[in-house]
């Protein structure tokens, strides 16, 4: 018996902390193969992102090729695509690729350094979301993409439902760390909203978070269970993962993703 296999499309991470490195490690955690197509490189550390070096389409799509004609895809999750160019080309293939898709739109790092260029917004709704299983924003990355302030826990549903009912895509779990208090998240299937509530850990290691939380839940998606389940695992996941975060580097340290160790896996 084969083992369940995921595909990230995403930047590269020098400092290991997020990017293709922290979905890479992710599902291993999940006990899922892992395949990596990059969209770009960062010299990038805990304190902020150097430079960026963005990679060629026509080397994207190779990857892309080279992955398909040999491998199983179970599911799909993309992070950093920092080019228009490259959203319209990536959302051509994962189009036809009949997989759960998790589309985590990655436009600012942590530290606050802009890792995707203006025209690439429009982009990700036309040529991405319309495809995803779920998308996975921020609070200010919903509000960037919708236009709209978010400061409750109703503007974050009424978020969700504009990335289904207006943006095409099938899911969207809008993230509310940016907000005080537990630290909740909004999930719209299209029919039913949900809500996932956890502690709020007092930390400044997160660096990683949200590629952390996406792969989760593609790692899940790939073993089949459904949205609403893989995102309460997920969930966990990264709560414990930020929960036992580590504490390197001089800037917002990386989360830790075996702490789910403790508690094994099922």
């Amino acid at each position: 018996m084969r083992p369940y296999t995921a595909l990230t499309i995403a930047g590269s991470d020098s400092g290991g902390g997020a990017g293709i490195q922290a979905d890479l490690k992710t599902f291993e955690e999940w006990k899922v193969y892992g395949m990596s197509v990059l969209t770009s490189l960062t010299a990038q550390n805990t304190t902020g992102v150097q430079d960026v070096h963005h990679i060629p389409v026509s080397f994207i799509e190779a990857q892309l090729d080279s992955v398909e004609q040999d491998l199983p895809i179970d599911v799909i999750k993309s992070g950093m695509i920092a080019r228009k160019e490259a959203a319209e080309h990536i959302g051509a293939w994962i189009a036809k690729q009949k997989v759960p898709y998790v589309c985590d739109p990655v436009m600012v790092s942590a530290s606050g350094h802009p890792l995707m260029e203006e025209e690439t917004r429009a982009a990700l709704s036309e040529h991405l979301f319309r495809y995803a299983t779920v998308i996975t924003p921020n609070i200010p990355e919903a509000e960037t993409l919708l236009d709209m302030e978010i400061r409750t826990e109703r503007d974050m549903q009424e978020a969700a439902r504009k990335f289904v009912e207006e943006l095409g895509a099938k899911g969207a779990l809008v993230k509310g760390g940016h907000l005080n208090g537990e630290a909740v998240d909004v999930l719209y299937d299209g029919e039913i909203m949900r809500t996932y509530r956890e502690d709020r850990i007092s930390t400044e290691n997160t660096h990683g978070t949200g590629c952390t939380y996406a792969s989760a839940i593609a790692a899940n998606l790939a073993m089949g269970r459904t949205l609403p389940v893989a995102v309460e695992k997920a969930k966990d996941y990264i709560t414990e993962a930020i929960r036992h975060s580590f504490d390197l580097g001089s800037g917002s340290g990386p989360t830790n993703h075996w702490a789910h160790r403790k508690e094994r896996v099922k």
